[in-house]
């Protein structure tokens, strides 16, 4: 049955609009707009469209996509559009950040989640993540040293942690989140592979931690706790800077030269460095109190010096690639099948890979 026979889903509808930060009264113009002086839709119409309460199909479906800037063939996705009973979903965020940019964020994981499973089902790739126990007796600093050996992951600093994830499965995106109040988002949905959407608009420093932070949550964390937040900085910091590693260069006196340094090795911040020198014992509260101040006033505190690139991912383009060439699908039967437009679907899947 083609898109022209078919209605909208409702909770496609929903999931729709919040991941274009759009309210109600917002696609109501669009659709107004696109009828160009021929017709005025109410916010009316698009609440009772959410609910259920009419539906939506032929010409007034694809007016609805064009206003939505999706296709018609996205609306009508069938699949736990609303997240229910697919995961727990991570974030890492800031206080700062308001609920409905938070609401976004989540909408956009959802769609991704959906989009990758229409494109990827026939070439998923095996997924060698394992959940992680934290309790009394195992620490999140254990859960990181267990995945290290699992993944066999060499001592020392790892060389790429978009690689690593990738290599056992995990589905990663580079893309600008709600500014830079939001570092990243995750989600393992049962029976499929772990996602990770990391912020582009964060330095390559900070994306780092932040995805072995998301990492530590998908691996340890099936329901929330009190402790999630404070457990997965735990594990980010003992997967990227091993104690029993890095013991050994936090030695020497500890002042910003020798954290600049380090950060060219370990390719972290070097606040994080600092704050793994404390945790360490390596420096004392009063030199970690010191050298934070000493951070601020070089305003490193808000932009450190970016001493390299940030990682990109490589894994989804590659079976992009793979569908093209096996499949003989061009972009645009591939752009269909995430329910995208052309141009946007190279932007989001596509475009980093082509860039040095």
């Amino acid at each position: 049955m083609g898109v022209d026979t078919e209605s909208a889903r409702p909770s496609m509808l929903v999931l729709a609009r919040e991941s274009r930060a759009m309210t109600q009264a917002d696609v109501a113009e669009a659709m107004t707009k696109a009828l160009d002086g021929e017709g005025v839709v109410s916010q009316g119409y698009v609440s009772k469209a959410e609910s259920g309460r009419l539906a939506v199909f032929g010409d007034r479906l694809a007016l609805y996509a064009q206003a939505l800037r999706y296709t018609p063939h996205l609306l009508c996705l069938d699949g736990d559009a609303e997240g229910a009973g697919v995961g727990l979903i991570h974030h890492r965020k800031k206080a700062s950040l308001a609920t409905t940019s938070l609401r976004t964020v989540h909408a956009q994981l959802n769609l991704v989640r959906l989009q990758l499973r229409n494109l990827l089902q026939a070439v998923r790739p095996a997924v060698l993540f394992e959940r992680i126990e934290v309790d009394d007796r195992e620490t999140a600093e254990d859960a990181a040293q267990t995945l290290r050996a699992r993944w066999g992951l060499p001592p020392g600093p790892i060389e790429s942690v978009v690689g690593a994830i990738e290599s056992a499965g995990g589905l990663v995106i580079r893309r600008p989140l709600a500014g830079r109040e939001l570092d990243a988002v995750s989600q393992w949905p049962e029976g499929e592979n772990p996602i990770f959407i990391v912020n582009a608009l964060a330095p390559a420093d900070r994306q780092r931690f932040t995805l072995s932070h998301e990492l530590g949550h998908v691996a340890m964390h099936v329901v929330p706790n009190g402790l999630q937040e404070q457990q997965a900085d735990q594990f980010a910091a003992e997967f990227l800077l091993p104690a029993r590693d890095i013991e050994s260069d936090l030695r020497t006196h500890i002042d910003l030269d020798r954290l600049y340094e380090l950060k060219k090795v370990w390719r972290v911040s070097m606040a994080t460095l600092l704050r793994r020198a404390q945790t360490l014992g390596a420096v004392s509260g009063w030199r970690h109190r010191q050298l934070t101040i000493e951070l601020s006033t070089l305003g490193y505190r808000t932009a450190e010096p970016q001493i390299f690139p940030p990682e990109k991912p490589a894994l989804i383009p590659a079976l992009i690639r793979h569908l093209q060439q096996e499949r003989q699908l061009a972009v645009a039967d591939l752009a269909r099948l995430a329910g995208l437009h052309e141009d946007e679907f190279i932007d989001f899947f596509l475009a980093e890979a082509s860039t040095p």
